[in-house]
């Protein structure tokens, strides 16, 4: 009788506290070890290649604008098209898992795994209108960060790295300000 071995997967990262170590270093706020963060998804990308996770992915490349943006060496107009580039990537890679055969409304995708309708909408003028204002491209990263942070990063850990959970009224604050935001940037 054959004794079955557990599966084993293989990883582009050497283990559990270098993982850990590039989580803390995307969210830390310190342009320095963010970006040292970055070089080792850089390192994980090229061993790991396409089968890369899409939120590790996308983190990166939002925190790549949030570093560049801090920088003060782009310019207006490049950072809004370097945050835009993230957005779209993000919005599509997410959303494109649960397509099916039949085209299903981006909204309605969204809505299926909590992404804001308004970085839906956002990534829409940055596809298809007119560029919108800076700051609502950071504040679009900054709501796209927390929410990869919740629903991947944290559950990768096996704990809640987002503190203490919200009460019920202050995210309906919050999704109002954020809803008004949005409808001010398009005025």
């Amino acid at each position: 009788r054959k004794r079955l071995r557990p599966l084993r997967t293989v990883v582009a990262w050497r283990g559990r506290a270098e993982w850990d170590q590039v989580m803390v270093g995307l969210y830390c706020g310190d342009s320095r070890l963010q970006q040292e963060a970055l070089d080792r998804v850089s390192a994980w990308k090229s061993r790991y290649g396409p089968k890369m996770p899409l939120a590790v992915d996308c983190t990166a490349e939002l925190v790549r604008c949030k570093v560049l943006d801090s920088s003060g060496r782009l310019k207006s107009h490049e950072l809004i098209l370097s945050y835009g580039m993230a957005l779209v990537r993000f919005v599509n890679l997410i959303t494109e898992r649960k397509q099916k055969m039949v085209s299903i409304p981006l909204r309605q995708l969204a809505r299926e795994v909590d992404i804001p309708i308004w970085v839906v909408d956002l990534r829409h003028e940055l596809t298809h209108g007119k560029l919108p204002r800076l700051a609502l491209c950071r504040k679009g990263c900054d709501v796209v960060l927390d929410w990869l942070r919740k629903t991947y990063w944290s559950r990768q850990l096996g704990n809640n790295l987002c503190g203490e959970s919200e009460d019920e009224e202050e995210e309906q604050e919050e999704e109002e300000a954020n809803a008004e935001l949005y409808n001010d940037a398009w005025e």
